[in-house]
């Protein structure tokens, strides 16, 4: 079991292309990605709904904390040794205003990655749905 497990939304562009550079980073097996948009994906066991997954990213980590929005980016980026790349989140007197920036750009997500220019998957419908996940191969 790695010592990360990252919770991320695999129906967004944007979501699908940080964890996709993630886990080229992992060389070292730190961290397993889930994708909670595939059909049978119960997160019960996070003890939060799919609600709460869609709003930010989650993690839990191998002793089966739940961490949440900048908590699991900055624990994810530095298990694969990137963590100077998120210094600021480090700063306490930031960390409020870096929570609310990136709670708004988890909301948004959808949008931005359309602007950047990804290609956005289609949806499901009805009972049929795409298979894998084509962006995090």
């Amino acid at each position: 079991m790695s010592a990360l497990t990252l919770y991320y939304d695999g129906r967004c562009p944007f979501c699908v292309s940080a964890m996709r550079r993630l886990k080229k980073w992992n060389t070292k097996g730190r961290l397993d990605f889930v994708d909670i948009t595939q059909h049978g994906f119960d997160p019960s066991f996070l003890g939060v709904d799919m609600a709460a997954l869609n709003r930010e990213l989650h993690g839990r980590t191998r002793e089966g904390a739940v961490l949440v929005g900048i908590d699991c980016m900055l624990v994810a980026y530095t298990l694969v040794g990137r963590g100077w790349l998120v210094w600021p989140l480090r700063i306490p007197f930031l960390r409020p205003l870096l929570a609310r920036c990136y709670r708004w750009f988890a909301r948004h997500r959808y949008a931005i990655s359309r602007r950047l220019g990804y290609r956005l998957p289609p949806r499901c419908n009805g009972d049929t749905c795409e298979i894998g996940n084509p962006f995090l191969r």
